[in-house]
């Protein structure tokens, strides 16, 4: 397999196969820090629209639920929605959809799109592409925040710097960035899209 490829659906499947929380996301106090840390970056203290890409089993979708009057959180894999689905019974505000990203996205615009842990799935051209759907998805003024784990995995397509210089590059001349940390092994950045000049 080149390794430059997109991870499909079926990577994704042997993982939730092998481990309901592959990635510890519920007892981990990296992801616990880590998930605190994004929903205190964010610049508005709620958002009308809010789509989650790769919300796994739903650990950050419960916090992102509190920031977001309706909360559509999307998933390659149906076991780790199922799981997701299950925690966030009592939310009312959030929706969860099967989706492969980036060949599948909702229909509606957003003002907050929140890609946590997922771009680096992708490869750097299937990113690329991706980007610009983001971008017209994204209202006026809308945020994208994207955080990724930095550290190299043997089996991701990217790092995680790839994925968000890659969108630097792309969006420096179309978005602001508004926030950006870099901890340890993972970095935090918040664009906002500019309102058009016709407004």
């Amino acid at each position: 397999m080149n390794e430059k490829q997109s991870l499909d659906s079926e990577y994704f499947k042997k993982v939730y196969e092998a481990n309901e929380d592959p990635w510890n996301f519920e007892k981990s106090e990296y992801e616990a820090k880590k998930y605190a840390a994004t929903i205190a970056a964010l610049p508005k203290k709620h958002y009308e629209n809010v789509l989650e890409i790769g919300c796994s089993i739903g650990v950050l979708t419960q916090l992102l639920a509190e920031k977001s009057i309706q909360l559509l959180a999307t998933d390659v894999s149906q076991k780790a929605l199922d799981m997701a689905q299950k925690r966030c019974e009592n939310l009312k505000n959030v929706s969860f959809e099967k989706m492969s990203f980036p060949q599948e996205l909702p229909e509606d615009q957003y003002d907050l799109i929140m890609i946590s842990e997922v771009a680096y799935y992708l490869s750097p051209e299937d990113w690329q592409s991706a980007i610009g759907i983001l971008f017209d998805k994204l209202k006026s003024k809308g945020n994208i925040v994207l955080v990724h784990w930095l550290p190299e995995v043997h089996d991701y397509p990217q790092t995680g710097d790839e994925v968000h210089d890659t969108f630097e590059e792309l969006m420096r001349d179309r978005m602001k960035n508004v926030f950006s940390d870099r901890a340890e092994t993972y970095r935090i950045d918040v664009w906002a899209r500019s309102q058009p000049e016709n407004s």
